[in-house]
């Protein structure tokens, strides 16, 4: 699956293409560094020097073991005279090239792996390669920060979900909040029994008593609930493929909430992570 992203380089914006894991940066956008009008042809004259076409081939000898080399040697050999021409449509059929990728259709254009993309940019202008590396390692390292957040998150929800089991094994008895009439009420709705297990009491009822709020019960939660909410539909899964009947699934939920959210009330890597710290 394909995604893009863009970059600012001089006032020109270019398309990234992230494809199996690679980077490949829109040549058509770069081109019109040029000529705006005409970058089709800006791309073809690049292609026809015998510095690009061996340039090109040596990177798909390296990287793409389907490579057509014979195509590929004749393309050399004629390379730099006046009648050679070579479009990357051309290029891409006779040889099955991977290193540059042709995409139709309205954000189409001629896309090439960032190895070969910084190659045509040297040959465009190389204050423009400047340009462009630098915004491409800007992009590369914000990617590298976002990554990071969201492993750190990852590490501390870790973190939380085991200080839950730690303190579940030490705990023996859990007082009751619900009271009898409440959890002999049989609640159609599933998401209304896990509502009524960790907030005590439904969406619908919520809403009577909130009706100036904006959203739902589950909006208005705090951070601790959602991680516990996220638990109980767990939890409750499990105690439905279990057979027990829903009055009793909603007081064993009822007991996990309660058990849980003791847990985290006082827990440092939450405060650390609601803080921002997130370490």
């Amino acid at each position: 699956m394909s995604k893009s992203k863009t970059i600012q380089v001089e006032n020109f914006k270019i398309v990234l293409l992230s494809r199996n894991e690679q980077e490949y940066i829109s040549l058509t956008d770069m081109a019109r560094y040029r000529d705006s009008d005409r970058t089709n042809y800006i791309i073809q004259n690049w292609m026809r020097t015998r510095n690009a076409i061996e340039f090109v081939g040596l990177w798909e000898v390296l990287n793409n073991p389907s490579f057509k080399s014979i195509e590929f040697d004749a393309f050399k050999n004629e390379a730099g005279s006046n009648s050679f021409a070579l479009t990357p449509q051309k290029w891409i059929e006779a040889t099955d090239a991977i290193g540059i990728i042709s995409k139709s259709g309205r954000y189409g254009g001629t896309f090439a792996h960032r190895d070969i993309a910084f190659e045509f940019a040297s040959w465009l202008s190389p204050s423009f390669k400047l340009y462009l590396i630098k915004e491409f390692q800007r992009l590369k390292e914000e990617e590298h920060s976002d990554l990071k957040m969201e492993w750190n998150v990852q590490r501390t929800l870790a973190k939380v979900n085991y200080q839950i089991h730690a303190d579940a094994i030490k705990e023996n008895l859990i007082p009751k909040t619900l009271n009898r009439k409440q959890i002999g009420f049989v609640y159609a709705n599933e998401a209304d029994l896990l509502n009524m297990a960790l907030f005590g009491i439904t969406a619908k009822q919520w809403k009577e008593l909130n009706s100036h709020e904006l959203g739902n019960v589950r909006d208005s939660a705090t951070l601790e609930q959602l991680v516990v909410l996220s638990n109980l539909e767990s939890v409750n899964a499990l105690l439905i493929h279990q057979g027990l009947p829903q009055h009793e699934r909603l007081l064993q939920l009822n007991l996990v909430a309660i058990s849980q959210m003791k847990s985290l009330v006082n827990n440092i890597q939450l405060k650390k992570l609601k803080d921002g710290s997130g370490s």
